[in-house]
């Protein structure tokens, strides 16, 4: 018996990447309409030079939420970390004030970034459906690593919250995943063989999550949510499916 099923946000519920990808997309189209034609990089803001912008604002984000996650640093202050690196590339000065470096990210990358959110096709139905399932239902988590007011954001921006019992971070269980995941089991009051975890990163949300005791389900969306390229190849015993609409199904079965 299926007694919770913990959710991964980004990659998962929400698109995350496209969002990053398309918010600085805008704001190097921007600098380059300033700048005028010597552009950012050098290149007049052709589409080669924003799309390897837009990347190398991605591999700042993945470096540095690490040592947020790590703690070695705040999240205002990862932020700021990426914002000392990623403003030199648009042809900006960085400020030694980090007040300043805060309100770069607060007023021309946060809206941006929000404005540009998408949720999932597929996340409402599977939500409603496993609402409607027969019996004893699971209940239903989020378990994300993001930071906790933004992450309650995207939900309230799609009117997913309502279906969660807990929106579980880093904040509230002292670790991130994976470490995090026998925490969001006691935090939840279940135990780690009656969970099920559900993710697009098959390291972290299905790999570690089975290395806990839980069952990891793989959403498998065909592209890696890391590097934008080709899904991972898994083994053959990973429950996997490519649209969480398969999830109820999966979950009748397991109790079946």
């Amino acid at each position: 018996m299926v007694d919770v099923v913990f959710f991964d946000l980004d990659g998962t519920l929400v698109d995350h990447r496209r969002a990053a990808f398309a918010a600085i997309g805008g704001i190097v189209g921007g600098a380059t309409g300033a700048a005028g034609s010597a552009g950012p990089a050098g290149s007049a803001g052709s589409a080669g030079s924003v799309a390897e912008l837009a990347a190398e604002w991605w591999a700042l984000e993945a470096r540095h939420m690490w040592e947020y996650l790590a703690g070695e640093c705040s999240f205002a202050e990862q932020h700021r970390r990426r914002a000392r690196a990623f403003l030199p590339l648009l042809g900006e000065p960085v400020s030694e004030d980090p007040a300043a470096l805060d309100r770069w990210i607060a007023e021309r990358y946060l809206p941006a970034l929000q404005e540009s959110w998408q949720c999932y096709a597929d996340v409402l139905p599977c939500l409603e459906a496993l609402g409607r399932m027969p019996g004893r239902r699971p209940r239903l988590a989020v378990l994300t690593n993001g930071d906790p007011g933004q992450q309650r954001a995207k939900l309230d921006r799609f009117g997913l919250a309502g279906h969660f019992e807990a929106v579980l971070t880093p904040t509230e269980l002292g670790a991130a995943k994976p470490a995090a995941y026998a925490a969001a089991c006691r935090r939840m009051g279940t135990v780690p063989e009656r969970a099920v975890n559900v993710g697009d990163m098959l390291p972290t949300d299905v790999t570690a999550a089975a290395a806990a005791g839980l069952t990891g389900v793989w959403l498998d969306r065909g592209v890696d949510f890391v590097t934008g390229g080709p899904s991972p190849v898994a083994e053959p015993s990973v429950l996997r499916i490519e649209r969480l609409t398969e999830l109820p199904d999966l979950l009748a079965q397991m109790g079946s």
